[in-house]
This record gives structure tokens, sequence and C-alpha cells, in this order.
């Protein structure tokens, strides 16, 4: 009688097994792999800012022009909210996406979608926190400025950051490559209370990041930094011991640009122009994200006498109108139709004493009376990149509005849970595997 011979079988069996282990493993990873993305659309410096009760932004540069959008949500095993970053189909070198109305003193989880392809920190998603909520800041003044190249062209969509004792605030420049910063939000670094900023002492260190065009460094005192001195990318500049700005001046500074440069900084008023007591247009009564419960909010701010503000307001149906600052510098206005509830936009463009256009951005979200202010999803997680501030504050979630979240057309389509194709993979590699088994089993038993 033959010796039955039973380890082909036996190896038959765990060539299964370790094939069917395998094609979960890569099937649960393939964001590891990535295949076919591109290293120059991975995202890099990754930054969290603009921390406060209501939400956050986040910041990264690509070395291609890309689109990109944040899938985020709050438990790190479901992120399936999409924000984008309000670009649409244009394409950049550096990323700026803004989550809000959220809940305070929570934390979140995210992970970046550049150019099709999901990033986040090594198969764990990135993490940050909201703030706990501690009322409105009081005004504190604004800090101000420009960014150009060497040769004195202005730089748009660069993201400007500005640090005042640990907290890092940041926004992007206009197509004038001007930008704004408002000290009243400017909260201690952990996120407890608002900074008390002395003009003359609390220094504040503004860097720029252009992508591939550079990065730039400031450092100044708010009492000259409105508007500070042009920052050139390539450059470390010191601003501190410029004099305070009086009367509607610009501090002079020696900005080191090439005699042929194109560009002929405007920041000097002319000694002929009788300046205005208010040097710049300010939005005093709405602050980036917050919400409203008036369809028709009233906005409020001050600027100098006679200038001319151009108001626009982006939402389903959009709003332009242009107003005049009154005598004695203060200015309001309201929307002429309600606007519908969720996320809304208003930029303020006006040209300052220069003749140089500036405008000033901010979000904020209408919530309607007659609906909840915040209703939980079950389940929200997001991924959160690599060096991100992470907070974890606890606390009972305030109500507050939450935007309908959508991916715009623009936005990359995110894979399906559930796609078959993997399914049908693996199913034809465990039949291959057990015919093969069986075969083995076969020639041994014969």
């Amino acid at each position: 009688m033959k010796k039955r011979n039973n380890i082909p079988t036996i190896l038959g069996i765990a060539f299964l097994i370790v094939g069917t282990i395998a094609g979960a493993f890569l099937l649960n990873s393939r964001q590891i792999f990535r295949l076919g993305a591109s290293g120059d659309a991975a995202p890099k410096d990754v930054r969290v800012s603009n921390i406060d009760n209501t939400g956050f932004t986040v910041n990264w540069v690509t070395d291609k022009k890309v689109s990109g959008y944040i899938l985020w949500g709050m438990a790190e095993g479901s992120v399936t909210n999409i924000q984008n970053d309000g670009a649409g189909d244009t394409k950049s070198f550096t990323h700026s996406v803004v989550v809000s109305g959220r809940y305070p003193d929570k934390t979140y989880y995210y992970k970046i979608n550049s150019d099709g392809y999901t990033f986040d920190n090594n198969a764990l998603p990135w993490q940050t926190g909201t703030a706990p909520s501690i009322g409105v800041g009081r005004s504190q003044g604004l800090i101000s400025g420009s960014v150009l190249t060497a040769t004195g062209t202005p730089v748009e969509a660069a993201i400007v950051y500005m640090n005042v004792g640990g907290y890092l605030a940041s926004t992007v420049t206009s197509s004038t490559g001007n930008f704004v910063f408002q000290l009243g939000s400017v909260r201690s670094q952990d996120l407890g209370s608002y900074q008390n900023i002395n003009p003359s002492q609390s220094l504040i260190e503004i860097s720029v990041q252009a992508g591939p065009g550079g990065v730039a460094s400031a450092q100044l005192y708010s009492q000259s930094g409105n508007p500070a001195p042009p920052i050139v990318l390539g450059q470390t500049q010191d601003f501190r011991n410029l004099p305070p700005i009086t009367n509607g001046g610009s501090p002079d500074a020696n900005l080191n640009l090439p005699e042929d440069a194109t560009h002929e900084s405007k920041f000097n008023v002319p000694t002929d122009l009788t300046a205005p007591a208010a040097t710049t247009v300010i939005l005093e009564n709405i602050d980036n994200g917050e919400i409203v419960s008036s369809t028709k909010p009233e906005f409020m701010g001050k600027g100098p006498e006679g200038t001319v503000i151009s108001i626009t307001v982006e939402s389903e149906n959009p709003i332009s109108e242009e107003i005049s600052v009154p005598k004695d510098g203060s200015w309001n206005w309201s929307p002429p139709t309600d606007l519908a509830p969720g996320n809304h936009k208003i930029t303020l463009s006006w040209k300052d004493a220069s003749g140089i256009t500036r405008s000033l951005t901010r979000s904020f979200i209408v919530q309607a009376a007659e609906i909840p202010a915040f209703e939980a999803t079950p389940s929200q997680g997001l991924a959160t990149p690599t060096g991100s501030p992470s907070g974890t504050p606890t606390g009972t979630p305030k109500a507050t509005a939450t935007p309908k979240v959508t991916a715009s057309a623009s936005a990359e389509p995110i894979p399906v849970t559930g796609s078959l194709t993997p399914t049908f993979a693996l199913s034809i590699m465990g039949i291959a595997v057990m015919i093969f088994s069986f075969f083995i089993w076969k020639i041994a038993e014969n």
C-alpha cells in the first residue's frame, strides 16, 4: 500500500490562508502605496491655524499646481465630511481650507486629498482641536501689508502666517498681494483666553509660504504694522525698530529690491495728502466663522471718510453693492435681501490713501431660527497632518450651526466603500488557490 503524503495538502492550505490574509491586507492598506500618486502632489508643510471655538484652518503646499480638499470628522475611524478650499477648479501650489461651524472644545480628525489621492499620517489620521468658548475679543487693531517678489511683483495666493505669543493665525494674499490680520481674535497659546497685545512690546512674527515661489519672514510690533512695509520673498526682515505709524502714514524700510525692480512701492503717503483719522477699512462686528441668527445681518465698521467700499456677499445668490464711508468714519450695511441659512462669505474691497487696492474677507454662517442650531451625525471622522497641533480638550458641546458640507463639482471622487473590483479579484485568487490545493491533494492521494 502506498504511503500517503499529507505535506502538499498542508502547503496548499497554507498558501490559501496566506493569500487570503495578504489580499485583505493589501485591500485595506491601498492608501499606503497610493498607486499612481505623484510625489509632486503630496502635501508638504501642513499646518493648523486660526483655531477658535467654531473651527480651524488647514494649510499646506504642493510641488505642482493641483486642486485639493480635506476629509474630516469627529472619530478617528470615520473621516467622511468634505471641505473644499473655495478655489473651485483653480489649481494652486498653496492650499488653505477653513473648517467652521463646529463644536467648541472638541477633537477633530482629518486627511488631505491632493490631486485625487488621499494622504494621511502613515495610515493614521492627523488631529487637532477646537478651542473653548470665551466670548468675543475686544478690538486691538490690525496687521496688514503686502508680499512681493524680489523684482517687486505682488504675490497672489501666498499663505501668510502670524505668530503672536505662540498662537498661529493665517490668511492668503489677494490678487494684489495684500493681507490683513485682526489682532482681536488672537488667543493665548493654550487657547483659553484672548491675548492682551502691547503695541510696542508684543512681538509679532510674520512668515510667508509661497510654495515654489519661496518663503519670507519678518518681525515687527503692532504699532508699526498697519500697514507694515512690504515683505519680500527670499528675505528675513526686521521691522522692530520702525517708529509708530501716525496720521495714516507708513513706516519706511529698506526692502533691498534690485535696481531694475519693475514694481514701485506705493506705501509712502504723499506729503500733500491730508490723511483721515482712520487709515484703513475695518469690519468690527463679524469674526471669521461667526454664527449669526439673522437672515439680514448688519455689518458695521470704520474707515477713512469718503472711501468707497465694494461689498460682495458670496452665496447661492451673490450680492454686490458699493457704499461710501460717511464723515464720522463709521459705516454700516445690510444685504437688500434675506440670506439663505448656511455658509456665506463677505469681501470688502477699497483703495487706500496710496491708491493700493486692499481687501478683507470674512466667512460667516446664517442660522435659521426655526431649525436646531446643530445636528450631530452618528459617525464623523477625519485624518490630521504630521506636525499639526493637536487639541484634546473635553467639555459639553455648545450648540452651534453646522454648515452643509458637500463636495464641489471640482472635488475628486472618493472611492466608494465596498467596491466590487477588489472583491472579485480576491475571490478569483482564493478559488485559484483552492483549485491548486485540490490538485495537489489528488496527486498526494495517488
